[in-house]
């Protein structure tokens, strides 16, 4: 089984981890805020050290490719492309949303319901994707405006659950009895694991010298009926 070094930088949160198939051997994670650019390199150093103790070499590095924080993916990407460069061997890019979603899905295991990842952009703004229980995307990832109606196709033919971190934002706006809401989860390199170890037994590797991670900017209102129609 391949031995991966897993990097997770897109959101406050900065983590490493190093992963043999989906077992993990060394984790290491902050979530004291923002402060990837003097951590990540200390925890990367101190995985290596701990790949090293037992005898063993990187067979590649995955990075989280986004959406999330311009500032924080940047930072993951750089280190990541610099160890591939480095140690020739292969880049794996593990969309953010699909981290949360995984995570989310193993931890919730319900399959009769669709499960909506979100990351938090600013105000009611949020990043987010919609799986089903199988970790399939039915509705791919999107900037999306929050409010009563944004989800309401969904809500109203079965149960969704909400998660990550732009999901607590917006229980005073998503009020259907369909919607649940999980707390606590969020991309971390631990949960990385199951999907990197899958992608590189497939073959997904990124080009390490164009890679860049997914920035997602444009953002898209619902817009109220009554507008639609032209009252006020």
């Amino acid at each position: 089984m391949a031995f991966i070094l897993n990097i997770e930088t897109s959101t406050s949160v900065c983590s490493v981890a190093l992963s043999e198939g989906e077992k993990v051997i060394f984790e290491k994670a902050s979530f004291e805020g923002p402060s990837h650019a003097a951590l990540l390199g200390v925890y990367v150093e101190e995985a290596l050290k701990e790949a090293k103790a037992k005898g063993r070499k990187l067979d590649a590095v995955a990075v989280s490719s986004g959406p999330g924080s311009y500032t924080g993916l940047r930072i993951g990407a750089s280190v990541a492309k610099g160890l591939c460069f480095g140690f020739g061997i292969p880049l794996i890019g593990i969309h953010t949303l699909d981290i949360l979603a995984d995570t989310a899905i193993r931890r919730q295991g319900e399959r009769d319901m669709l499960y909506c990842a979100m990351l938090d952009a600013r105000r009611m703004e949020v990043y987010a994707a919609i799986y089903d229980a199988d970790s399939r995307q039915v509705r791919a990832t999107s900037a999306d405006i929050v409010d009563a109606d944004t989800y309401a196709a969904y809500l109203e033919k079965g149960k969704v659950c909400f998660f990550g971190d732009g999901a607590a934002k917006c229980k005073s706006v998503i009020t259907s009895p369909n919607a649940l809401f999980l707390d606590d989860v969020c991309p971390l390199a631990a949960n990385m694991a199951s999907l990197s170890g899958r992608a590189f037994e497939e073959g997904k590797f990124e080009d390490v010298a164009y890679f860049e991670p997914f920035y997602l900017k444009e953002f898209h209102a619902t817009i109220a009926k009554n507008k639609v129609l032209g009252n006020r």
